[in-house]
């Protein structure tokens, strides 16, 4: 229950699904959080959750593609708290349909890179100042970013996520700063439950389902929560540049 007792912890994308799981387990584990999306509304509602068991919270309304944003996320989070000891990487958009790399728009290609991969950086880049040894930085990136499942702008968002997690670990291994990734694979979240069928490219899911076992469950948003409590905790202290993948073996 103590386990990030005291520690002050940053979660993008904390208005739902596995943002807003994992901020409900941090509190309950004696984090003081504080939550962003650009959604005010719904990042209250969370809040006030939060707040009725007990827990410290603080939402900040937050566009991460907008670098102005997440610097004064994180100055937030210093004069609310104090310090920065984890940072969630959780915030993220999919494609319209898993348009294939001969379809894919390259107005929405722009969106993902800006929120996925260029939001995230921007993150890391903000908070980074304000960790010490012992801070923990977790990416929520995506099987998708591991074996190429999904639309083209969405897979090359999520590689890039992989890729940075490893050269941020490699860079900061030395000052026991620590950055991992956790890839989900089919997950039920609202995001995801709002996709259309009929909007889907049927090649690119007839080739993710040659190399997936669908019969097998899908996780859940707190599934993911708790591999994230895992490596942003110091039980994982000796772990860094790790690649999770979340998805019952689905993908194996």
């Amino acid at each position: 229950m103590s386990s990030l007792k005291g520690k002050t912890a940053i979660i993008t994308g904390g208005n739902s699904g596995v943002g807003a799981a994992t901020a409900m387990l941090f509190a309950r584990c004696g984090a003081n959080v504080v939550i962003s999306a650009r959604r005010k509304a719904a990042l209250d509602d969370v809040a006030e959750k939060i707040k009725a068991e007990g827990g410290q919270v603080l939402a900040v309304a937050v566009d991460i593609s907008k670098n102005e944003d997440c610097l004064a996320l994180m100055d937030a989070a210093i004069e609310a708290f104090g310090s920065i000891d984890i940072l969630v990487n959780n915030a993220g958009v999919l494609d319209t349909g898993l348009a294939p790399i001969d379809k894919f728009s390259d107005e929405e290609a722009s969106k993902l890179i800006a929120i996925n991969e260029v939001g995230t950086m921007q993150c890391m880049r903000a908070a980074i100042p304000h960790m010490t040894a012992g801070a923990s930085i977790v990416n929520v990136a995506s099987v998708a970013g591991v074996n190429g499942g999904g639309g083209a702008a969405y897979v090359a968002t999520k590689s890039a996520i992989i890729g940075v997690t490893k050269h941020t670990a490699l860079l900061l291994a030395d000052q026991y700063i620590r950055c991992n990734a956790v890839c989900p694979g089919t997950i039920l979240t609202p995001m995801t439950a709002g996709m259309k069928p009929e909007a889907l490219d049927m090649r690119i899911m007839g080739a993710m389902s040659r190399h997936a076992d669908l019969k097998i469950k899908p996780c859940k948003a707190e599934d993911v929560a708790n591999i994230i409590e895992f490596l942003a905790s110091d039980k994982s202290a000796p772990l860094t540049g790790q690649i999770l993948v979340s998805d019952y073996g689905a993908s194996l």
